[in-house]
């Protein structure tokens, strides 16, 4: 009797025991070799049990990057190949074993240990056991012939790049901002010796538009109006003199009233020389000896300032380079300067000699 009540409870158990391994997953983990020498080659087994037809894996070599073909643990001193191999067995009951071999390599020397390898099988989830791999270093001396490694290979896919040193492939935007710098220094000196300048000039104004405009601002000033004709004449004969010295090179500004007439009589505008006449006369009466001039004289002098600008100012020149459109050749004010003809002027003004329209 108690033969039997024995028998029945080690039924029991067994079918217990059974029951509570049917439909677990388990995990193992084993080297080939717990010892490795470093930048060799070992394989890593890992033994699953699940049930027949459940989908399964080890996430971390579904997550891998398929172009780096491997995966780093241990801070990457170790590479998991993720060109693995698999193996199934049926083990009964309904039951299948999945024998991986998954290849390892070690970079760095050292004791190992391997972290738990983790199996998903839809909601089941197993991990390994820890295992420690032992990497020994690689002792050589100048004189260790060099056997047991394969030969230098060309990496795949190489680039031209490849063959450039660290240095310029990581720094190469300061090697060309340098470059730039440089041909930038190079071309601002050679312009600053041949122009006198880096930036470009600005375009300056001719004598005619100089002296117009300071016409203009002589006349908004109202200063003879006020009492003041010493300054209006002043100022007036001044804007001449700067316009007879830019326009056409006569030193007005040191020269006296006669000496610029002198000098007028002697160009191609003689015929223009009634204008200055009248107003370098008043003017010398104004500021040498004091006198007031009338209100008609102070306009004539303005009216006749703009007139000598104006008939005096450079012409257009003809389609032709050689004859004007009279057939007349263009005669030098002076040499430098702006090519003009007294029958230019005339026709372009309608003024006669002395002034006079």
């Amino acid at each position: 009797m108690i033969h039997k009540i024995k028998t029945i409870l080690v039924a029991i158990i067994c079918i217990l025991t059974v029951g509570s391994a049917f439909g677990k997953v388990t995990v193992t983990a084993k080297l080939d070799s717990v010892n490795l020498l470093m930048g060799n080659m070992t394989t890593l087994g890992l033994e699953v049990v699940q049930d027949k037809g459940k989908p399964g894996g080890f996430p971390m070599f579904k997550d891998a990057d398929p172009a780096l073909g491997y995966v780093g643990i241990c801070g990457d001193s170790i590479e998991l190949r993720t060109s693995y191999k698999a193996d199934t067995v049926e083990i009964g009951s309904g039951r299948i074993q999945i024998n991986y071999k998954v290849p390892v390599q070690a970079f760095d020397s050292g004791t190992f240990r391997l972290p738990q390898f983790v199996y998903v099988s839809e909601s089941d989830t197993a991990r390994s056991n820890v295992l420690t791999l032992n990497v020994v270093p690689v002792n050589v001396t100048a004189d260790d012939p060099i056997a047991g490694f394969a030969p230098v290979a060309e990496p795949e896919g190489k680039k031209i790049t490849d063959i450039l040193p660290n240095w310029l492939s990581d720094y190469w935007w300061v090697i060309l901002l340098v470059i730039l710098l440089a041909g930038a220094a190079v071309w601002a000196m050679r312009r600053y010796k041949k122009e006198g300048t880096v930036l470009p000039k600005k375009p300056q104004p001719t004598p005619y538009e100089t002296a117009m405009r300071d016409l203009r601002e002589l006349k908004t000033k109202n200063l003879w109006e006020q009492g003041l004709e010493k300054e209006y004449f002043t100022r007036l004969t001044d804007i001449l003199r700067t316009y007879l010295d830019r326009r056409f090179g006569i030193n007005a500004m040191e020269m006296t009233t006669r000496e610029i007439m002198d000098h007028l009589y002697e160009s191609d505008i003689k015929d223009k020389r009634e204008y200055m006449r009248q107003i370098l006369s008043v003017a010398d009466f104004v500021k040498f000896a004091k006198v007031r001039p009338l209100p008609a004289d102070n306009i004539a002098a303005y009216e006749n300032a703009v007139k000598f600008v104006e008939e005096t100012k450079p012409v257009a020149p003809a389609p032709d380079e050689n004859t004007g459109e009279n057939g007349s050749k263009p005669v030098d004010v002076k040499k430098g300067e702006v090519k003009t003809t007294v029958a230019d002027v005339k026709k372009v003004s309608g003024v006669k000699k002395g002034g006079e329209k």
